[in-house]
């Protein structure tokens, strides 16, 4: 079995999960913690998440913040070689990931090479056309 969670301070992954559900429909369960919501500590909420995880399982968990205290809670499980964590977790990233998982045990070059996509949509969308009506001109 396959764990995706989502997890974020405040609602964050509540809507991200909604926005990837509405592109990719009926895909996959997905978990999401909106820390800081409700009374039960990041630490419940996290291992609560991760309690039924077995060996023969995986997890891919996105979180929102490298420094936070949501993606600090997921880290105390990184010595287990079948969680897997990516933070700084935007659109692209997440429907990359679903996009590309198959029944085989997650690749970590695949997830790699995913956050690598993923970073490319990350552009100051000013200076990118910018650059495209330069390179315009140029021709």
């Amino acid at each position: 079995m396959r764990k995706i969670i989502i997890a974020s301070h405040h609602n964050f992954a509540n809507g991200l999960k909604d926005t990837v559900e509405y592109i990719f429909p009926n895909q996959t369960e997905i978990i999401t913690i909106a820390a800081y919501t409700t009374n039960e500590p990041v630490q419940s909420a996290v291992a609560g998440a991760l309690s039924s995880l077995s060996s023969e399982d995986e997890a891919i968990v996105f979180t929102d913040l490298l420094g936070g205290s949501v993606n600090q809670e997921f880290v105390k499980y990184i010595a287990k070689d079948n969680v897997h964590i990516i933070t700084g977790m935007n659109l692209p990233v997440v429907l990359g990931v679903l996009m590309g998982l198959t029944e085989s045990k997650i690749d970590p070059d695949f997830l790699r090479a995913t956050v690598s996509d993923a970073k490319e949509q990350l552009v100051y969308v000013n200076d990118y056309f910018s650059q495209q009506t330069l390179d315009e001109d140029d021709e």
